[in-house]
């Protein structure tokens, strides 16, 4: 049976306009991101990683709204080869899976002691 897990992080900014917060450990796919804007600054900056093996999730700077994103990663063959579509020389996506790893969330000019959240979907 599978079912799917919502992780949502309130995030507070220090006086600097940053803050780092996890989600609990997680397994399985992480399907999608949330970002929910409540009053960070327009220009925020996220860096969200597996805390445990370090792959990146979503970075993104300059964000202004509220968005969704699907995070994807290249693929490679068992040699360890990028796999490419042969038409566009284009990486082959695939979904980024967490074992047992936590996201951890990394806000940057999000504005002096200002609020949003990441809801991260598990499947």
């Amino acid at each position: 049976m599978s079912y799917a897990e919502k992780h949502a992080v309130a995030l507070t900014t220090d006086g600097s306009g940053d803050v780092t917060a996890y989600t609990p450990a997680v397994t399985g796919q992480i399907a999608a991101l949330i970002y929910t804007k409540t009053d960070f600054a327009d220009g925020v900056d996220f860096t969200i990683t597996l805390e445990e093996s370090g792959e990146t999730v979503w970075t993104e700077t300059d964000v202004n709204a509220a968005k969704t994103v699907a995070p994807r990663q290249a693929s490679h063959s068992t040699a360890g080869v990028a796999a490419l579509y042969a038409a566009a020389g284009e990486a082959v996506l695939v979904p980024i899976h967490a074992a047992n790893d936590r996201v951890k969330i990394v806000v940057a000019s999000g504005g002096a002691v200002k609020t949003g959240t990441i809801t991260v979907i598990v499947a």
